[in-house]
C-alpha cells in the first residue's frame, strides 16, 4: 500500500537491505517494528518492498521524530538483532522531501 502523506515538508528514512538466509524470525520482528513505529509520535507512514534487495522507507514529520524512533529501547533491540541475524549488510539514508505528487486511476 501507498503511505498517505501529509503537505511537504516531511522526512524520508529510506533503509535498504541484503538479508541472510532463513526467516530467523524476521518476518515477526518486522511487522512488530512497523506497528510500534505507527504509534511514535510523528510517524507518517511506511512502504517496503523486498526481492534481492529490501527496500522499506518510513515517513516522518521531523528530524527529531527519527531521532526518537532510532532511541526507542524496542526499536534497538531489533536493530541489534538485524546485526547478528537478520542482514548482511543495509544503508539508511535520511532525506527531506520538498515535493510529491500523486495519481489515481478512477
Amino acid at each position: 500500500m501507498i503511505a498517505e502523506t501529509p503537505k511537504t515538508p516531511y522526512y524520508a528514512v529510506i533503509f535498504t537491505s541484503i538479508r541472510t538466509d532463513g526467516d530467523n524470525e524476521y518476518a515477526d520482528m518486522a511487522e512488530q517494528m512497523v506497528e510500534l513505529a505507527k504509534q511514535q509520535d510523528g510517524f507518517l507512514g511506511v512502504e517496503s518492498a523486498r526481492n534481492e534487495i529490501g527496500i522499506t522507507v518510513s515517513y516522518w514529520r521531523d528530524l527529531d521524530s527519527i531521532k526518537n524512533w532510532k532511541e526507542n529501547s524496542e526499536h534497538k533491540i531489533a536493530r541489534e538483532n538485524g546485526r547478528k541475524i537478520w542482514y548482511k549488510s543495509f544503508k539508511t539514508r535520511i532525506a527531506k522531501v520538498e515535493s510529491d505528487y500523486d495519481f489515481h486511476k478512477l
